[in-house]
Order: structure tokens, then sequence, then C-alpha cells
């Protein structure tokens, strides 16, 4: 199947009627087609969730996905320009980068933008796939957020948008603030719970680093696409086709 057709399912709505020999041979071509893909891939989105590759099939349930598709990673990277209708927006979840699945696309609909709407979606993942993270960075907004929860409570979290807040224990890898470089104690403060602030720097040492992913990553499996509801994507073909 082209990316044209795929388009074209999405479009139609018609991925809650794929029976299981359907999905098995969708999940075959991604897989063939995948075997040529290399990387680097860029990920573009600013806000993405993370969990295990191992319990990933959770996620689904924990943020309310549903009629997957298989896909190839290209595919699933232009998550954000495929057809989508206003109550199934689909969301990807990639194949299994070094053990790990990242999640994008669509967040904001599927989510909400509400603090504890990102809170609740990391919480949900974390009880349904063991943990789970959460990154996000908005340099024009000034927004840079990272999240570690475990077994459905958040275990560490930086948050800054005007100031800096951070939640939980330090983790090993990061370094407090105090032990900084520039750290002056005669002209500075910091509590001893401030550690790592960014992002970007966090998902390195957490999971994997998409800016972009490193060339000698172990790529598995193929990726999915998932849509915000069940069953309502192929009504309303008659007014679609009128578009």
């Amino acid at each position: 199947m082209s990316e044209n057709r795929l388009t074209a399912l999405l479009e139609a709505g018609f991925t809650d009627r794929l029976g299981e020999p359907d999905r098995k041979l969708l999940a075959r071509r991604a897989l063939l087609k995948a075997g040529d893909e290399k990387p680097p891939f860029h990920l573009p989105t600013s806000w993405w969730y993370v969990v295990p590759g191992e319990s990933y099939e959770g996620l689904f349930a924990a943020l309310d996905l549903h009629d997957r598709v298989p896909v190839t990673f290209r595919e699933g990277l232009d998550v954000a320009d495929l057809p989508s209708r206003p109550d199934a927006v689909p969301v990807f979840v990639t194949p299994e980068i070094d053990g790990w699945r990242l999640i994008f696309g669509h967040l904001d609909s599927v989510i909400g933008w509400g603090w504890d709407d990102m809170m609740g979606a990391v919480e949900r993942l974390s009880a349904r796939c063991g943990q789970a993270q959460m990154f996000f960075e908005d340099i024009a907004g000034g927004a840079d957020i990272w999240v570690v929860a475990e077994a459905g409570r958040i275990r560490r979290r930086y948050a800054r948008e005007s100031d800096p807040e951070w939640v939980g224990e330090l983790l090993p890898w990061e370094t407090p603030a105090t032990d900084d470089e520039d750290f002056d104690p005669e002209f500075d403060e910091a509590e001893p719970y401030e550690g790592t602030a960014s992002a970007m720097t966090a998902c390195e040492y957490l999971s994997v680093y998409p800016f972009p992913f490193d060339e000698e990553a172990e790529i598995r499996g193929h990726g999915w696409l998932a849509v915000s509801a069940s069953g309502v994507g192929h009504e309303g073909l008659e007014a679609l086709a009128r578009t």
C-alpha cells in the first residue's frame, strides 16, 4: 500500500473496519518497508511521551487510542499533516528505538494543553506501562519541562515557564545545581533538590535523544498510527466527498 493509499484509508476513516488478516498484512508491509529506513530521523515535535518498548501495549488504553494501523517510521513522522476528523485525530507511536517507544502528534487534541491534562497523561502511561516520561520544550514561549513517572506517580519533574520548579529527588545521573561550575555560592542560591534544567539534556540520559536520533540507534519493529476515537471515522463520507 502506497502512502497515498494510507492517507486515503485514514481520510475515509475505515481503520476500525480492518480485520486481523488485514492488520497482519499491513504489519508485514511496514516491516518490509522499514528495512530500507535508516536513521537519523528528526522528531518533528516539541512535545512527546516515552514508554518502554517491552510494555508499550498499555499506552493505547492509557491515552484512549483506537483502531491502530501498522506504519513505517517515515509515514508516522508526517502525523501532523495526515488527514483527520475532528473526533478522531491520529497519534504516532514510533518503532522501538534503543528499547523505547515515543508517542507524539495531535497531543493538544488528544490530551489537552492543561497542566493537569499533561501530568495526568504521563501518570496514566506509567500506570499501564510501568514507567513513562514526558518532554516539552517551547523556545519561543520559554517553557521547558521533563517528567519521569513510575507506577502511576510522578517521581521527578522539572518545569519552567517563568520560575523553575523541581519536584522529587535528584536522579543518579543529575548534577546538583550547587555543583555546577558556574554556581557561585557567594552570589547564587539553590536548593539541594535542584538539578538538570533542560528537557533536551534529560532525554539523552533517560531514554532517546531525537534531534536527530543516533544513527547507531537500534530500531526494531514497526510504528503505529492510532486515532482518538473508535468507529466514527467512516461516518459522514458523503459530506467528505463534497469537500
